[in-house]
């Protein structure tokens, strides 16, 4: 893939777009898309210029179900580069220094009946950049799961293509060491009744910053974005997402929701809509809720739609951020409930309906004791 430069986007985040990093300016925190992120916490990716030696990071997989594989293809491969176009400059830093994309393919009309888990671990501080391209066949449905652990230093790029069609439950967890920092690019190509549900959970790292995007390349397509977040103590995570609907009878759904505590703990939440003129029958709606445990912590939520015609079917959004709902503590504890365990039964409540989307049981068990665990020391 050459560099190039393409035509303006008609939101402010999408103005540039380029493979490469020098075409980018450098980051200085006061861009309205930066301006949330810790610049100097991103152990020096917001600097970087591709000099330095990469980071050693794995992937772990063991037993693919039948109809999926896993490769290593080179960047000159045709599909890479296909469906995501940095627009910023994290993003084009790690196109640019991924030694090589990660492939995994999904055959057409595949039905696996078992997830595909593949496990992402980072070994050492040292920044490292990565590249993963994600086909769906036609009509195959399949669930995949990226799982991330360890400590690094990370930028990389994910593009999901999706075939007409076809069904993907795309489950994606950070669950790093305290000390790693990532910054990720995610982005899906939605097929001619295709869907894809996407799951995001981000638990571990100091500070993580994950950009999600979604178009559409026929009528009928659907995607819907979920996402569970908790930070502790002073981590900053963050979550930014642009769904761009930009042809007709298209559907969206976007739901995220976090818990945050420690004086130092940081959640930011930035949901774009964009309904291009084309875009007539579009579905969307977006909802991010937030819960704070204790004092000191900050939640930021933007969201935002931005509509080019007046046909479609529905468009909305809705944010809030707050504290322990006191009407229902105050009914456990009528009950002979105590209020810690009240307290505590509150946020399982909260995220309950998230946790029961990840498909994996033992994952599933393992996000919940970690989230057990965290209320526990907080005396939640």
């Amino acid at each position: 893939m050459t560099d190039t430069l393409v035509a303006p986007s008609k939101t402010k985040a999408q103005a540039l777009r380029s493979y490469d990093v020098a075409d980018f300016p450098a980051l200085t925190g006061r861009e309205e898309e930066w301006r949330f992120t810790p610049l100097k916490r991103l152990g020096g990716l917001a600097t970087a210029d591709g000099s330095a030696a990469a980071g050693l990071l794995k992937h772990e997989y063991g037993v693919l179900p039948a109809g999926v594989s896993v490769s290593t293809v080179d960047k000159s491969d045709s599909r890479i580069g296909s469906v995501l176009t940095p627009f910023d400059r994290i993003s084009a830093l790690a196109y640019g220094q991924a030694p090589a994309a990660l492939l995994v393919s999904v055959a057409p009309e595949a039905v696996p009946t078992e997830p595909a888990v593949i496990r992402v671990v980072g070994h050492g501080s040292d920044l490292a950049f990565a590249h993963t391209f994600v086909e769906v066949g036609e009509l195959a449905e399949v669930t995949l799961v990226l799982d991330h652990g360890g400590s690094t230093t990370l930028a990389d790029n994910v593009e999901v293509s999706i075939g007409d069609g076809a069904r993907l439950v795309f489950v994606t967890v950070t669950d790093w060491a305290a000390d790693a920092v990532q910054a990720q690019h995610i982005k899906f190509r939605v097929g001619r009744d295709a869907k894809v549900t996407h799951l995001q959970v981000s638990l571990g790292g100091a500070v993580v910053r994950q950009f999600t995007s979604v178009d559409y390349t026929g009528r009928g397509g659907e995607a819907e974005l979920y996402g569970l977040y908790f930070a502790d103590g002073d981590q900053h995570l963050e979550h930014r997402l642009l769904v761009d609907h930009g042809v007709p009878d298209c559907r969206s759904y976007v739901s995220y929701r976090g818990a945050l505590q420690g004086k130092g703990a940081r959640t930011v939440w930035v949901g774009d809509v964009l309904i291009q003129t084309e875009a007539t029958g579009t579905d969307t709606y977006e909802v991010n809720r937030n819960l704070l445990l204790t004092d000191g912590a900050r939640a930021d939520s933007v969201p935002n739609l931005e509509i080019e015609t007046g046909e479609v079917i529905g468009a909305g959004h809705a944010s809030a951020t707050g504290r322990f709902d006191d009407e229902q503590l105050f009914y456990l504890m009528t009950r002979g409930i105590t209020e810690e365990e009240a307290r505590k039964l509150v946020v399982r409540g909260f995220f309950t309906d998230l946790l029961d989307k990840v498909p994996v049981e033992e994952l599933r068990d393992r996000l919940g004791a970690t989230i057990e665990s965290r209320l526990t020391k907080a005396g939640a």
